[in-house]
């Protein structure tokens, strides 16, 4: 009992005194979700949530989806990622599977730090996973394939400043959802991926843009 009490009051003082920008390794993991991964029934996907230390601090890999008449999402701001084939032995497969498809990182050998909380998004999927992990190094080479037009490295410090918050008009349902204004005016996270976002930043203990809870049923 007393060492799990003092791993929660560690977690608590790493969370509530560090600022985004100096999270390391070692401090998102004692933040992250550590539990097993457990497989689900029917279709899921999951999106590898990549860090690493840049020149302002700890950054975020992102990927803009290439424009496709098709896709709903086409042009969005996610983390690489996608569905679960069948010959995927776990989330951590598929994530590290797509990310290398969709860029050409291999995360196999790097560190997995946890997971943030599954999401249930509708269209068709049980559940998205979400696979953390942590580059050491220089900033690898990226060469994105035909699904993705563009990856850029993001500063939490930038995903925790609130002048980037924005009002984002999603065309396709002619509504506004919340989001956050990247450098390059095309690209906004909002959605999904803003949802991660804000379980990771309510992990660390730092205002986060407001969200409305997710929709049930």
């Amino acid at each position: 009992m007393r060492r799990r009490l003092l791993a929660q009051i560690e977690v608590r003082y790493v969370a509530g005194l560090m600022h985004v920008s100096e999270y390391d390794a070692r401090a998102l993991r004692r933040v992250l979700d550590q539990s097993p991964l457990v497989a689900v029934e029917g279709p899921s996907a999951a999106v590898a949530v990549v860090f690493r230390s840049g020149a302002s601090g700890t950054e975020l890999l992102f990927i803009q989806r290439a424009t496709k008449d098709t896709d709903p999402w086409s042009g969005h701001m996610a983390f690489p990622g996608g569905r679960t084939d069948p010959e995927d032995a776990d989330s951590h497969a598929t994530a590290e599977r797509e990310t290398s498809e969709e860029v050409d990182l291999d995360l196999k050998t790097v560190d997995r730090l946890g997971s943030l909380q599954d999401l249930v998004p509708g269209r068709h999927l049980q559940v998205v996973h979400a696979q953390a992990y942590w580059l050491d190094g220089e900033r690898p080479k990226l060469s994105a394939n035909y699904e993705v037009a563009d990856t850029v490295w993001v500063p939490l410090s930038d995903l925790a400043d609130h002048a980037r918050y924005i009002d984002y008009y999603y065309e396709a349902s002619n509504s506004s959802w919340p989001g956050i204004q990247l450098d390059t005016q095309s690209q906004v996270v909002w959605g999904l991926t803003l949802r991660f976002l804000a379980d990771l930043f309510t992990r660390l203990e730092t205002p986060f843009i407001e969200i409305l809870p997710w929709p049930k049923g």
